[in-house]
């Protein structure tokens, strides 16, 4: 999607939704060339509304959004921009309709859906029209409260409001390839300042947006979340098969050697044969990413959604905290049980995980699994290194596989506390008392199937 043609408001709804029904929005009074008296304003929206057959920057209604793979659609309230109207900009008639939208989803219990491309808020309007922002602020969080999800798409381009409102605070933000995406636009940006910066890929690495989807997958990407974040449960999440060795280990080392054994299945297998499919989620929205170190989306298992959070066996990183405790509080927001995998040696202990806040990213998630009201089911599945695996476990609903340990320490740092020699590494790991069936004689896990 370039510059050189930017589908309009009802072209993008034609991309995704099949049988498109506009809502009767108000219809505001008009002043003269607007409130503040612009002189040429309505001169102005006259040429928009002859360019693009629209009398307004924004179309609303709602439609039914359907994957190819999907038996039926997710019908969900629609909020298409034109950016042929005035730059997509926002203003106060802007705002009528926002809030007709979404107090139509509230009222039908529906998905909101919007389909950004804007430049900000309409200068034409002054204030008034900045202010819109909070209405649609407050109109989100009402539909954030009615447990009822969000799911943007961004567009070339989003910028200025529409991007720091219906873009970046929606529950999941998919982004078509090379779209311009930044609260800052082009014509108000530093000089010297770096394009690459303030584009759709650039959202994705920071952590501020979840994925870029082509046009051409956009229609199934977005019916699959759309399935899956309207599919409530109130059944916790089924303990996952064990994958690995069989037999329990016969020491804490052996453990412990099991469970660092490159040969051991991982985060990825297990959500694989778990799951029918899934979609991941990424970033914390505070600019980090921990691609390398947790994995988090919703997934399908026998018709039920449930949504995940999984350590891959790195040290976790601040940024994999965030991620998931944004997973765990989306999952309870909208009903949804929880599956976490805990795997990993520990919290990552650099001194840049320090300066990104890693002592209070762990509290956080602490938190978020301790007050959970979803039901979270915890697995084991290979390190389970100190409070840096512990964050994710679920009190009184965590397992662990026989290729597993779970430590308050690894037992070489323990040994190194201790002030003991290498050699006794292994009879401080046998003390520790890590193995499954010791942590299962300890009560830290559970023994029965779920």
């Amino acid at each position: 999607m370039t510059a050189d043609h930017r589908p309009s408001a009802r072209e993008a709804i034609a991309l995704v939704a099949d049988g498109f029904r506009e809502l009767d929005c108000p219809i505001r009074g008009s002043e003269r060339d607007g409130p503040l008296g612009w002189p040429g304003y309505d001169a102005s929206r006259a040429r928009a509304a002859e360019r693009t057959g629209e009398t307004e920057s924004v179309v609303c209604g709602t439609a039914s959004i359907k994957g190819a793979s999907d038996a039926e659609g997710v019908r969900a309230v629609l909020i298409a921009f034109e950016f042929g109207y005035l730059g997509g900009s926002l203003g106060e008639r802007t705002g009528d309709r926002l809030e007709a939208a979404f107090a139509c989803a509230r009222e039908h219990r529906l998905p909101v859906v919007p389909l950004i491309a804007t430049g900000g808020s309409r200068m034409q309007e002054g204030m008034l029209a900045l202010t819109q922002l909070q209405r649609v602020a407050r109109q989100s969080a009402l539909t954030r409260e009615a447990g009822l999800p969000q799911v943007a798409v961004v567009r070339d381009p989003t910028t200025g409001g529409g991007w720091a409102t219906l873009g970046a605070g929606a529950d999941v933000v998919l982004a078509l390839p090379g779209a311009q995406v930044g609260f800052a636009g082009s014509r108000v940006r530093p000089p010297d300042a770096d394009p690459s910066a303030y584009t759709a890929e650039a959202q994705v690495a920071a952590g501020s947006a979840d994925a870029v989807v082509p046009s051409e997958g956009l229609r199934e990407t977005l019916g699959r979340w759309l399935r899956l974040l309207t599919t409530p449960s109130a059944e916790p999440a089924p303990v996952p098969r064990p994958l690995g060795a069989a037999g329990l280990p016969a020491s804490g080392w052996d453990a412990v050697q099991r469970a660092r054994s490159p040969e051991r299945p991982r985060a990825a297998h297990y959500l694989d044969d778990y799951f029918t499919h899934r979609v991941t989620i990424s970033g914390d929205r505070c600019g980090g990413t921990d691609p390398d170190g947790v994995l988090c989306g919703f997934g399908e298992r026998d018709g039920r959604t449930i949504a995940y959070a999984a350590q891959t066996g790195t040290a976790t990183r601040p940024a994999g905290y965030r991620t998931a405790t944004r997973l765990i509080r989306l999952a309870e927001r909208l009903g949804i049980p929880v599956l976490t995998l805990v795997d990993t040696p520990g919290a990552a202990n650099d001194a840049e995980a320090e300066r990104q806040g890693a002592g209070a990213a762990i509290a956080e998630l602490f938190g978020v699994v301790a007050a959970a009201r979803t039901p979270v089911t915890t697995l084991v599945i290979g390190e389970g290194g100190s409070g840096g695996a512990l964050a994710l476990a679920a009190p009184g609903r965590t397992w662990a596989t026989p290729d597993s340990y779970f430590s308050v320490i690894a037992p070489e740092q323990a040994a190194r506390i201790l002030k003991r020699p290498p050699s006794e590494i292994e009879s401080t790991a046998e003390q520790l008392r890590i193995r499954p069936q010791d942590l299962a004689e300890l009560g830290v896990i559970r023994t029965d199937v779920g």
